[in-house]
Parts: structure tokens; C-alpha cells; sequence
């Protein structure tokens, strides 16, 4: 009787999860139609007040630079390259050109192949030997399930893509670089020149060490996570909750081929992921902002005996061989939502502008949307000489980007914190639910798989995954029978639903994310010529 009990209660809980989901699902679904009701760009190219300059000639400065793009990462080499082929004459200063050396942003989700594709880009990940990413396999306490991205609608060449950073940042440069119209600098951007509170270029310095400045009507900063211009264009709440340790594995076969490996470990998660033919990142997440010492031996002997002992038996030598070999590596983890200063002639993009937690790696799939936002809006523009015109109808990038960016980052932010280990019975029931109902397959996997991977980017959708997972939980905790002590886990494990998804929801801003048609740059369109 108990089992009938037990099979019983767990159909109700699915079931009660179903139903909240569709009801969720459905309001996405009219909400997103609802949206796709916005006002069109003009048909014909116009200039942003009335600069009257023709196509393919600057206004600002000497006049040979339409735009200045700081930092040549993903993000500025991207750029520069999808601004080159629309006709722009772009300058990119970047501090260093040699082959980056990082150990994250080494996965693209399939959502971010699409806009690598939209861009013109996608054989950048052609000869750097990037792997194909079909899914996650997800393990727990000895059990794991697999979540395949749900991409049977898709050309079968969309997957997501998974290889070394340097190398990816290396063929994006060479692309960019190929334009006649694109002139690629190595050089480290001290300062924003400005003038009446308009921006009208850059101070730089040469890698002789000349000290320069450059002009152009539109100034796009991309310098990465460890910025030092965004203060002068942004307000920036950095938040960094943990550190990803990195090592490679080398030689080494993941129980699940051409997948990402999360292993929902104590006290946090530890990643594994192919970065070419016969290597495998490794990522342990330690929470906080200290780690154990790489030089004295206490990180080697913490990796050894707190995180091996749970890894999957099949990678444990490698792992262990890994640490041994010795090239361990640490970077803080950085989350910073979006808080733009809209200035006249510049504009935040890329980690300058807005993180979030590495774990699902949507970092670049946010980054390269945010240039399909960008080019699809400067295209209509024949100049960009009115910079205060300009700033005003570039204040619509902001709400367009909403849906991707807030989706993804609520996603990463509020995932770390049901990963991750905690003394609270409620948060680790929650911790439970969410490896159970990912493991019920079906709409239950697809739609959150769907989401982290950025080929369905509705908030709406997000909300309603997470609290049917909750109410799973909550479900599972009445069966067979409630109790006293069970019910009171299911309201803290509610509670604390809500304490985690709120307040990034409230980070985002909860009008630009859920109602973004209520924002009136969301209908700016460029102004014609008078």
C-alpha cells in the first residue's frame, strides 16, 4: 500500500507541476505575441538628426571612423567585424593581441551559434578543433540523467559549440581584421575623451608606448570583465560569489559523448566539458572569494580529497593526473546585472556591461544577441554624427535586449544558488526537486534545456519552471502522508524559491523583463531626415 501510496503521490506532484507549467507556458506564449506588435524602423535608410552625410562617410573627428570599439574579445571582434560588413569604418584598440589564455568562455550554447550564424560568423569555429555540445548530463548521489537540447526543429548543424577561448578570439580577429574598412590596434585605452558631456573618442597608448587619441562619432566599450571605463558609463554592483578552479584533462572519455557534465556536488558545482579532441575542462566551483593556495599545496590536497571523491569513477584518473601535472588555475566569478548611464557617442557592451554566473555558459550567447539588437537598430542610420539624437534612440537597445539577456542571467544566477550545497533542509529538498524533475524528461527537461540554452528566451517560461519545480518539491514532501515537519519544510522550501528568483528578477528590472512593449524606447524609431 505504501508503494501504491508513494507511485500515487508522485503522480500528483507531476501533475500539479504540469498544470502550473502550462498555465505559465500559455502566458509566455500571448505574451510574447503581444510584444511582436511594436512599431517598425523606417524602410528607408534615414539619418539620426538629420546629419546628411552620405553612406560611408564619418562625421566625427578626422572623419575616417564611424565608430571606435574598445576591447577585440568576443564581444568587440564580433562587433567590429558585423559594423565593418554593413559599411562602417571601424578602429578597434585592443591591449593585447596574442592568443588569449582563459578558462571560461569556452562553451556556446546553440542559442549562440544562431546569432554566430545571424552574424556571419559561424566558420569561426571552423580549425580550432571545436567540439560539438548536444546536451548536459546531469549527476547526483551516484545517479545521473541526460537533457539533450531540443533541436529537431533546427538545421543539424546547429549545436552548441565547445573549444579553446584563445583560439575562438583568434579566428574572430582574423575576420574582423580581413575587412579593408576595419583597422586592428594593439594598443591599451587609458581614458574616454570627452567634451560638454558628450563623448567624442578615446586616450590610448600604443604598444610603443605613444600616447594617442582617437575620434568617431560612436564609441563602443567592450573591454571586458575587468573594465576600467564602465564607471564613466554605467552604475556596476559587482557581485562575485564563488571561483572557478580550472585544470584540463587530457586524453580523457566523458560518460555522455559531446555533452557538459554538471556535478551537483557539495559544497557546489563542478563542471566538465570537451575543449577539443583530447582535452576536458575541468571547472570546480569554490564559493567565496578566497580559494585554497595553488603554491603551497592546498588546493591540490582540497581537490584530492574533497572533490575527487565525488566526481564520476570514469574521469577520476584523469583527474587525479591533472592535478599532479599541476597547471591549476583559478578566476573569480563575476555577476553584474545591467545599469546603464546613457551617454551621448558611447555605448557598454559585452562583460563591460553585464555578467553572470559562468555555470550555464550563456555569457556568450547574451554578448553576440546583443550585437544582432545593436546592428539591427544602427542599420537604418546613414551617419552617427547627432550624438544626443543618437543616444535617445539607442535607449531602445536596452528593453530589446531584455528577453535574451534576462533570461539567461536570471537562469545562471538563480541555478548556482539550487546547485549548490546547503545546511538549510529546505534549500537542499529544492536542490533535489530540480535533479528529479529535469530526470521526468519530456516537456519537464526540454523546457528548462530550451531556456539554458537560449533557443526559447521568455522570462514568462523561466518563472514557470522554476516554481513548478518548486511545487514538485513540495508535492514530494506531502507524500505518503504529511506531517507537521514536512509541511513547514514545504513552506520554507517555497519561501526560499522565492528569495532566490526575486530579487534577480528585481536586479533586472522587472518591466523591461515581463512587460518590455510598456517602455516607450521600445518603439523609438531613428528620426528622418527634415
Amino acid at each position: 500500500m505504501a508503494e501504491v501510496a508513494a507511485g500515487t503521490g508522485q503522480l500528483i506532484g507531476v501533475a500539479v507541476a504540469t498544470l502550473l507549467a502550462a498555465i505559465f507556458l500559455a502566458a509566455a506564449l500571448l505574451g510574447s505575441r503581444r510584444r511582436r506588435r511594436r512599431a517598425p524602423l523606417a524602410g528607408k535608410p534615414a539619418a539620426v538628426g538629420g546629419c546628411g552625410v552620405a553612406d560611408g562617410e564619418g562625421c566625427g573627428g578626422d572623419g575616417r571612423t564611424d565608430v571606435i570599439v574598445v576591447g577585440a574579445g568576443v564581444a568587440g571582434s564580433a562587433l567590429a567585424y558585423t559594423l565593418g560588413k554593413d559599411g562602417r569604418r571601424v578602429h578597434v584598440i585592443e591591449r593585447d593581441l596574442t592568443e588569449p589564455d582563459r578558462i571560461v568562455g569556452e562553451l556556446l550554447q546553440p542559442g549562440g551559434y544562431l546569432k554566430l550564424i545571424e552574424l556571419g560568423l559561424e566558420d569561426c569555429v571552423q580549425e580550432i578543433d571545436a567540439q560539438r555540445v548536444l546536451g548536459y548530463a546531469l549527476f547526483k548521489d551516484g545517479k545521473d540523467t541526460k537533457l539533450s537540447y531540443p533541436l529537431e526543429k533546427f538545421h543539424s548543424d546547429v549545436a552548441g559549440r565547445s573549444f579553446h577561448n584563445g583560439r575562438f578570439i583568434q579566428r574572430m580577429r582574423q575576420k574582423a581584421a580581413s575587412l579593408p574598412n576595419v583597422q586592428l590596434e594593439q594598443g591599451t585605452v587609458t581614458s574616454l575623451v570627452e567634451e560638454d558631456g558628450t563623448v567624442k573618442g578615446v586616450k590610448y597608448k600604443t604598444k610603443s608606448g605613444e600616447e594617442l587619441k582617437a575620434y568617431a562619432p560612436l564609441t563602443i566599450v567592450c573591454d571586458g570583465c575587468f573594465s576600467n571605463l564602465r564607471r564613466a558609463l554605467c552604475s556596476p554592483k559587482v557581485d562575485v560569489p564563488s571561483c572557478f578552479v580550472g585544470l584540463v584533462l587530457e586524453n580523457c572519455q566523458l560518460p555522455h559523448a559531446n555533452h557538459g557534465h554538471v556535478v551537483l556536488a557539495n559544497p557546489s558545482p563542478i563542471l566538465f566539458y570537451p575543449i577539443s579532441s583530447t582535452e576536458v575542462r575541468c571547472l570546480v566551483d569554490v564559493p567565496g572569494q578566497k580559494v585554497p593556495s595553488i603554491a603551497n599545496g592546498e588546493m591540490a590536497k582540497y581537490l584530492k580529497t574533497v572533490v575527487a571523491p565525488q566526481i564520476p569513477p570514469e574521469i577520476y584518473d584523469s583527474f587525479i593526473a591533472a592535478i599532479d601535472k599541476g597547471s591549476i588555475r583559478t578566476m573569480p566569478n563575476r555577476s553584474m546585472p545591467a545599469a546603464p548611464h546613457p551617454t551621448p557617442g558611447a555605448l557598454l557592451m559585452g562583460d563591460a556591461f553585464n555578467m553572470r554566473h559562468p555555470l550555464t555558459g550563456g555569457g556568450m550567447t547574451v554578448a553576440l544577441s546583443d550585437i544582432v539588437v545593436l546592428r539591427n537598430l544602427l542599420k537604418p542610420l546613414r551617419n552617427l554624427h547627432d550624438a544626443s539624437a543618437l543616444c535617445k534612440y539607442l535607449e531602445s537597445f536596452y528593453t530589446l535586449r531584455k528577453p535574451v539577456a534576462s533570461t539567461i542571467n536570471t537562469l545562471a544566477g538563480a541555478l548556482y544558488k539550487v546547485f549548490s550545497a546547503s545546511p538549510d533542509q529546505a534549500r537542499n529538498e529544492m536542490r533535489q526537486a530540480c535533479f528529479d524533475y529535469l530526470s521526468l524528461g519530456g516537456v519537464f527537461s526540454n523546457g528548462p534545456i530550451a531556456l539554458l540554452s537560449g533557443l526559447n528566451p521568455r522570462p514568462l517560461s523561466l518563472v514557470a519552471h522554476f516554481f513548478a519545480v518548486a511545487i514538485y518539491g513540495v508535492g514530494r514532501l506531502m507524500l505518503p502522508l504529511p506531517s507537521p515537519k514536512r509541511m513547514w519544510i514545504g513552506v520554507r522550501l517555497i519561501s526560499s524559491a522565492c528569495g532566490i528568483i526575486f530579487p534577480i528578477i528585481k536586479a533586472e528590472g522587472v518591466r523591461h523583463m515581463f512587460f518590455p512593449a510598456t517602455v516607450p524606447a521600445y518603439y523609438r524609431a531613428p528620426r528622418p531626415m527634415e
